[in-house]
């Protein structure tokens, strides 16, 4: 990617706290998602903190939570990593503008408040743009809401690691995506931090701000009146808009015109990430389990304290789990096969649709065992992408758990594929 993505701002400090240092030209790469490592002093940093070159999750989890994955001691470790818990979760009051009900900002908030960090690095809105992230790194617990909602587009967060330490920030908290994360907890042990608190947002896809507003306007004749869009657990798209007399709008998945998108609306990195769940996060704060509310995955002793911040702010349970996902998860593979060969997808009759869109919430995969069909099929997307478009990479890019992820569906590692296979 280039660093046309983003909007280059000054580094003036606003009086909430929040600044924006200017960045550097990111350096040309192949695979890449402008995580920032590129951008800082030293650019070579990226072969060594990378996820899309050799990715090394389990060193890196055993280093970042004492262990590795352990699959025999708790089967959802394959599909989701280490962790202590999973709780269904909701912050009461929800927070104004949030994208769920706030509780990754209010985390950073109280970290704020209460002094354990004196900088939050995170993704606001850009000025110009609602959608475009812009990185910020902010001071104030009070600049933090304006880093509330979900933007699109490729932010280069890890570039503002060193003008926080050149401005004395010693003890730092992140909110990344797992691109951004990989590459943080890869370099961690470089950066001479007294405290980092890692709070991780799960990613699927991704795509420049660019062609997020072409999808938007696929949406809505109107996609300037666009405040609001998730891919709920539930099975549509939810669309909010600035008119307070419009109501929210709920567009079943089946009816997306995903068909009409370019093929590299998504581009291979995405396609071929195997880091859903934001595993070397010290808490991941997502959606997909949760069945409406959010999903927590409290993976370590620093992830225990940082849910602690939030008292009784926070309801929790435990997460519920229905349905079964190896039907969906067949018949997306049987899709990606089609649509890696250059054929056309299967296309359901537009009768249809209705009748599977109004059955899928009902009887299709619900809360963890949702959560566990869309890390199969992030699995699925990797090797068969991976291994169309750039074979090569399949015996260093591809963890032993993912081929385990994938095994139940046929999709066997080839001669010289796998890790531990010569090449």
């Amino acid at each position: 990617m280039t660093g046309k993505d983003i909007r280059l701002t000054p580094a003036a400090t606003s009086a909430s706290g929040v600044a924006a240092p200017p960045l550097r030209e990111a350096a040309p790469r192949g695979l890449c998602t402008d995580c920032g490592v590129s951008r800082m002093q030293d650019p070579r940093a990226c072969g060594r903190a990378c996820q899309f070159i050799r990715p090394a999750y389990a060193a890196l989890e055993t280093r970042v939570h004492g262990r590795a994955r352990d699959p025999a001691a708790n089967p959802d470790e394959l599909h989701f990593g280490p962790h202590r818990r999973m709780l269904r979760a909701r912050l009461a009051p929800a927070k104004r503008g949030a994208q769920w009900t706030g509780i990754a900002t209010r985390l950073a908030e109280r970290l704020l408040e209460t002094g354990a960090v004196t900088a939050v690095l995170t993704m606001a809105a850009d000025p110009d743009d609602r959608w475009r992230p812009m990185p910020v790194l902010v001071t104030k617990p009070e600049g933090l809401a304006a880093c509330r909602g979900m933007r699109m587009g490729y932010a280069p967060l890890l570039a503002l690691l060193e003008p926080a330490i050149a401005d004395g920030h010693r003890r730092l908290a992140v909110i990344g995506i797992p691109c951004q994360v990989y590459a943080l907890r890869a370099l961690e042990a470089e950066l001479g931090l007294e405290r980092l608190y890692v709070i991780g947002t799960p990613c699927s896809d991704n795509t420049t701000t660019e062609r997020f507003h072409e999808f938007l306007a696929l949406l809505e004749p109107d996609p300037e009146g666009i405040t609001y869009l998730e891919f709920r657990a539930d099975y549509h798209v939810e669309l909010r808009y600035a008119d307070p007399m419009r109501k929210r709008r709920l567009i079943p998945f089946l009816q997306l015109p995903i068909s009409r998108l370019p093929p590299d609306f998504f581009p291979l990195t995405c396609r071929t990430c195997v880091d859903y769940t934001n595993v070397l996060a010290d808490i991941t704060v997502g959606y997909m389990g949760g069945e409406g509310e959010q999903w927590l995955l409290v993976r370590n002793a620093r992830g225990e304290e940082l849910l602690a911040l939030l008292g009784d702010e926070v309801h929790a349970a435990a997460p519920g789990s229905a349905g079964r996902r190896a039907g969906p998860v067949r018949g997306f593979l049987a899709n990606t096969l089609r649509a890696a060969g250059g054929l056309p997808l299967r296309r359901m009759p537009g009768w249809l649709r209705p009748v599977v869109g109004w059955l899928m919430p009902r009887i299709g995969p619900r809360g963890l065992e949702f959560a566990r069909a869309r890390v199969e099929m992030k699995a699925v997307e990797t090797v068969v992408h991976l291994r169309r478009e750039t074979p090569r990479r399949m015996r260093s890019m591809v963890p032993p758990h993912v081929w385990a992820l994938v095994a139940p569906y046929g999709l066997g590692p080839r001669p010289g594929e796998a890790p531990d296979a010569p090449p």
